[in-house]
C-alpha cells in the first residue's frame, strides 16, 4: 500500500511517494495541467494502483487535480492545512519548502491522522461560488456608498440627515444634478420640486426642495470642491449602480440553481432563495455533523473556554473559528426571523432584558435559528412551528 502527499501550487505540484513504513519510493514535480496529472497517474499505476492520494486544501490550486485524480479511480483524501501545519511543527528542523511539504502530507497520511475534508457536490459548489462572491458585491457596494457620504460630508454635511437613507430613488436623481450646498442653494426651486415629485413618484415635492435649499443656504459645506466633488460622486454612483445590476443577476443564477436542490429552508419565515441558498452553501452535507454542537463550532458561534489548573476563564467570547460566511448568513438571517417569528423576538428580547449586551443577544439568536436550520436539514422536511 503506497501513500502520497502532494504539495499543490498555482504553476507546478510537489509529490511524495511513500510506503508503509515511512520510506520514501518516489519524489516527482509535475507542471499543473491535465498532462501532469497524467504522468502521476502513469507512475503511481506502475507502483501500486491501489495507493492513496492527499492533497492540503490550499488556495483554489488543488481542486482541478482532485476531480482528475478522483475521475481516475483513486482514492482522495483533502486535508486542512491546520493540521499540516501542526504536523510540520513537531519536526526539529525546521525546514520548508515544497519536497518538504509534500513528505509531510503523505506522513501525516501514513499515520492515519488526515482527518478529510468536506468536498461538495457541483451545486452546492456552485452556489457556495455564487454566494460567496455575492457578499464581496454587497461589501463593494457597501464601500463605495460609504465613500460617497465622506465626499457629502464636505460639501454638504446636512444633506444625508434629509433622507430617511441617502440612496433611495429620489436622493440618486438629485446627486445625479446636484452635490454640493452651494449647488442646491442655487437650484431654481420649482425645477427642484419637480424633479423630487418624479424620482419619488409624487411622495416628496415642494416642501422638501424647501427644506433642502433652507439647509444648504445655511451649510458650511465647501463650495470651491463642488466640481471635484460631482465627479467622484458621479463615478460612484455609476459603480454603485452597476454592482447592483450583478447583485440581481448573481440572485437570478442562484435561484435557478436552487429550483434543483430539494431543500426546506425557505420555509422558515425570513430566510429567503438567497440566504437560504448561503446557508446550504456553507453547511453542505448535513450529515456530516453529528450533532447541533459540531455545527454550532463550525458556524463559529460557540463560546471559547479557557482553563487552566484551578482558573476557569469567566468572560467568553464567540470563538469564530468557523465559516465566516454561515456566520455572517445566519446573522443576516437572525434579523430577518426576528421581524416574522414572535418567539424568536421574544426570546432575543428577554435576553437583553438579561442584561445581555445587543450582540450577545444577536450570537444566542443565531444559535437558536441554527438549531432550526439543523433539524429542517437533518429531517428534510418543512419547518413546523411547535
Amino acid at each position: 500500500m503506497l501513500l502520497v502527499g502532494v504539495d499543490v501550487a498555482k504553476r507546478s505540484h510537489e509529490a511524495c511517494v511513500m510506503d508503509a513504513s515511512g520510506h520514501t519510493v518516489d519524489q516527482l514535480k509535475f507542471p499543473s495541467s491535465r498532462t501532469g496529472a497524467d504522468e502521476l497517474v502513469s507512475i503511481l499505476r506502475k507502483l501500486d494502483s491501489s495507493a492513496t492520494i492527499a492533497l492540503e486544501a490550499s488556495g483554489q490550486y488543488w481542486q482541478g487535480l482532485y476531480h482528475h485524480l478522483v475521475a481516475q479511480g483513486f482514492p482522495v483524501v483533502v486535508a486542512n492545512p491546520l493540521q499540516t501545519d501542526a504536523y510540520r511543527s513537531t519536526g526539529v528542523r525546521k525546514v520548508k519548502n515544497d519536497r518538504r511539504d509534500a513528505f509531510v502530507i503523505a506522513d501525516f497520511l501514513r499515520i492515519g491522522r488526515v482527518q478529510a475534508n468536506y468536498i461538495p457536490g457541483e451545486i452546492i459548489m456552485q452556489l457556495r461560488e455564487l454566494t460567496r462572491y455575492r457578499m464581496d458585491l454587497e461589501d463593494q457596494i457597501g464601500d463605495a456608498k460609504r465613500r460617497i457620504l465622506t465626499v457629502l460630508d464636505r460639501v454638504f454635511p446636512e444633506y444625508a440627515g434629509l433622507f430617511s437613507d441617502a440612496f433611495i430613488a429620489s436622493s440618486r436623481a438629485l446627486l445625479k444634478e446636484a452635490v454640493s450646498a452651494a449647488d442646491f442653494a442655487a437650484f431654481d426651486l420649482e425645477e427642484l420640486a419637480r424633479l423630487l415629485r418624479r424620482a419619488s413618484r409624487g411622495r416628496l415635492g415642494r416642501e422638501k426642495a424647501e427644506e433642502l435649499q433652507e439647509k444648504a443656504a445655511d451649510s458650511l459645506g465647501l463650495a470651491f470642491l463642488s466640481t471635484t466633488a460631482k465627479v467622484k460622486i458621479s463615478s460612484l454612483l455609476e459603480q454603485v449602480e452597476l454592482l447592483e445590476r450583478q447583485v440581481k443577476e448573481i440572485e437570478t443564477a442562484i435561484t435557478r440553481l436552487m429550483e434543483q436542490e430539494s431543500q426546506y429552508l425557505t420555509s422558515i419565515k425570513g430566510i429567503g432563495p438567497v440566504l437560504a441558498a448561503t446557508l446550504l452553501a456553507e453547511i453542505g452535507d448535513i450529515h456530516r455533523f453529528s450533532s447541533l454542537e459540531n455545527l454550532v463550532a463550525y458556524a463559529g458561534i460557540d463560546p471559547t473556554v479557557f482553563e487552566s489548573g484551578e482558573f476557569t476563564g469567566r468572560r467568553q467570547h464567540m470563538s469564530k473559528r468557523g465559516s465566516p460566511y454561515l456566520r455572517r448568513a445566519l446573522w443576516l438571517a437572525a434579523h430577518s426571523t426576528r421581524r416574522w417569528n414572535t418567539d424568536l423576538d421574544s426570546y432575543f428580547q428577554r435576553k437583553l432584558a438579561e442584561g445581555k449586551p445587543y450582540k450577545v443577544a444577536m450570537g444566542a439568536l443565531c444559535r437558536k435559528l441554527l438549531a432550526r436550520v439543523y433539524v429542517v436539514l437533518k429531517e428534510n422536511r418543512p419547518y413546523q412551528v411547535r
